[in-house]
């Protein structure tokens, strides 16, 4: 059998937009993934592929290195692509530099794809920078714990002191009384040297604390703070006030559940992790298109009989449009047409398809796309509206009370995901907000979770009508009925005077 390739990856030091884009090209090839602690799990959700979990955390390891390395070489040798992700560089105390030797040994082809080491990016998250030309001209970064097979008289390789030098000490947490007696005892640093730790850097759970070698474990304790977590030893730590910022921004450490379609999420879930959340996706519904499409193939086919399209969701414009091509035809078939939608979100994925709408309303709920067609005259007209079968009744029923004539068609419904882990359900319990962008995702949310404490945050009123159908209280609305409004309205709750 043909021998496959490995690719040793550094995913980076948590946040998962601080992955290289070769990085990301290594994880859609790959066959296998075989990941460590520290790599950001979101980073794997989109793939299919076998996933191997094979993390250290302190004394608990579910596999040796030398069994790490045998599971690589393993699936290279069953000719799969396989990915290494490591959290930071594979090759920056990572224990890269041991596997690539293993995988020369076995003759086994690999690349490796430098990361975003910790080390230097965890600070900056903090407001620190590892050098600055009044405080720090070379930098130097040192394990911070023994090898677990050394000897007895193995230690820490401690640094000589330079008062012009950063020292950034790596997996030494539960080594930091060790280190700071030693280099104030043996080494001659002053004991007012300024240190900050840094735990989780770059991620929503970041902490930080600051003091000098002399008071760094008491301020430590007190804090709470445990590993993982980057030592940093040197004057730059006193720029930490004044230039901290990813712990200053508006939804910093804020737990927010995103309960839209696994499809959907990423653009909520990417505005709120760049705000500083630590958002958890939580798919309440799945879209399943109806498999008996023979009503929209007949109105596609008689398309130029129409007047209006009225689509209603992103979802219906996608479906739409993918039993359009399948029919052989495209956007020319609706020529003759003009189209309403209810929303920018709506406008904008039909804008992908070529074609501008003419009706947006201002307020983005069927009412309001009711209204919008005041100035129309509907008498006799032909509207084709391809839908859900869970919408409300309002629009259809709407448009023909102004005397159109109304072909609402089925499309798609939703279903209930499957597979929610215990962890998951856990770590929504936990959540600071939930947030809900229809009507059908509260309703299976609840159906799953049949009671929460955190506050629901709702994209309008006909989803808030359901939360409190269902006996609970909505915490904030948004103004505007958009994934933006969301947004706007947890950050107005988060940042509100007291």
């Amino acid at each position: 059998m043909k021998k496959g390739f490995v690719y040793l990856v550094g995913a980076g030091p948590g946040d998962p937009e601080l992955i290289t884009v070769k990085a990301l090209r290594a994880l859609e090839e790959a066959d296998v993934i075989v990941y460590d602690f520290l790599a950001n799990s979101i980073l794997l959700d989109k793939y299919s592929c076998e996933k191997i979990y094979v993390g250290k955390s302190g004394s608990n390891h579910t596999l040796t290195q030398d069994e790490i390395n045998q599971l690589i070489i393993d699936k290279a040798l069953e000719g799969k692509t396989v990915t290494r992700l490591k959290g930071g560089d594979p090759f920056i105390f990572g224990r890269g530099g041991e596997e690539a030797e293993e995988l020369v040994d076995a003759g086994i082809a690999f690349a490796v794809v430098p990361g975003i080491s910790s080390f230097y990016s965890a600070p900056a998250y903090a407001g620190i920078p590892v050098t600055h030309r009044d405080h720090a001209n070379a930098l130097e970064v040192i394990t911070g714990h023994r090898r677990a097979d050394g000897s007895d008289d193995d230690d820490v390789n401690f640094p000589e002191y330079d008062s012009d030098r950063t020292y950034a000490f790596l997996m030494g947490m539960k080594n930091l009384g060790h280190i700071t007696a030693s280099l104030i005892e043996t080494k001659n640093f002053p004991p007012d040297t300024p240190v900050g730790i840094i735990t989780w850097g770059t991620r929503p759970q970041q902490r930080v604390a600051t003091g000098t070698l002399k008071t760094i474990v008491k301020e430590v304790e007190k804090a709470g703070l445990t590993p993982p977590a980057i030592i940093l030893v040197g004057t730059v730590v006193t720029l930490r006030e004044k230039l901290r910022w990813f712990d200053n921004m508006p939804l910093f450490g804020k737990r927010i559940v995103v309960t839209r379609t696994r499809k959907q999420a990423s653009k909520i879930s990417q505005k709120l992790m760049r705000l500083g959340a630590e958002v958890i996706e939580f798919p309440t519904i799945e879209i399943v298109p109806e498999k008996d499409m023979s009503g929209l193939v007949r109105a596609l086919d008689k398309a130029d009989a129409y007047d209006w399209l009225v689509l209603t969701s992103q979802n219906a414009v996608e479906i739409f449009f993918d039993e359009l091509l399948k029919s052989g035809q495209d956007v020319r078939a609706l020529g003759n047409l003009k189209v309403a939608v209810i929303g920018p979100a709506t406008g904008n994925e039909l804008i992908n398809y070529g074609l501008i709408p003419d009706i947006v309303p201002e307020k983005y709920v069927a009412e309001g796309l009711l209204a919008a067609f005041d100035d129309c005259d509907l008498k006799n007209k032909k509207i084709l509206l391809p839908c859900s079968a869970e919408a409300r009744p309002v629009l259809a029923e709407g448009l023909a009370a102004r005397g159109a004539e109304v072909d609402r068609i089925h499309i798609y419904g939703t279903a209930l995901p499957e597979g929610k882990t215990e962890e998951e359900i856990e770590m929504v319990g936990n959540a600071d907000y939930i947030t809900f962008a229809s009507s059908s995702t509260v309703s299976n949310f609840f159906k799953i979770i049949p009671d929460v404490k955190a506050k629901i945050a709702s994209i309008g009123p006909v989803t808030s009508a359901k939360v409190k159908e269902l006996g609970f209280d909505v915490a904030i609305e948004a103004e505007e009925y958009t994934i933006d409004g969301i947004v706007e309205a947890v950050i107005a709750d988060c940042v509100k005077p007291l």
